[in-house]
């Protein structure tokens, strides 16, 4: 038998997964985290971004998170996220519309947006289009 991890994603709202993994990938504010089974203990915040559930079985699932908390023990990750949601369910056009608001804002400084919460749904519109095309590319697999 392959050797697992307990994954679980959660955000305020929801728990989004719960189950056996053979990898978890998330974006540390570092970078990239792989977490396999037998992870040396670590908590860290991560940035928006993806999270790769790697499946037993070879199958991969993609989730979307606004940034948050991972904590990995031996034989659990948990990421505690602000909000996730499945790539599946990311709305791409609002994606879009919200990352030219943010770059928007960003030029012109009399926005009514601030320069802080411009950069952070920036960081979040872009992130949600990278776990859409991310996982475009897997199902052109």
């Amino acid at each position: 038998m392959a050797s697992t991890i307990q994954c679980d994603i959660v955000s305020a709202e929801s728990e989004i997964f719960s189950g056996e993994a053979s990898m978890v990938v998330v974006s540390g504010e570092e970078g990239e985290l792989g977490i396999a089974p037998r992870h040396a203990p670590l908590l860290t915040r991560i940035k928006p971004g993806q999270v790769r559930v790697m499946l037993p079985d070879g199958g991969e699932e993609f989730y979307y998170v606004s940034g948050g908390m991972l904590e990995v023990q031996p034989h659990v990750v948990t990421v505690l996220a602000d909000t996730a949601a499945r790539a599946a369910d990311l709305d791409e056009a609002a994606a879009v519309k919200a990352k030219e608001e943010a770059r928007r804002a960003l030029v012109d400084r009399t926005a009514d947006m601030g320069m802080a919460e411009a950069q952070a749904q920036l960081a979040e519109a872009v992130a949600q289009l990278a776990a859409l095309e991310r996982l475009r590319e897997k199902l052109k697999h």
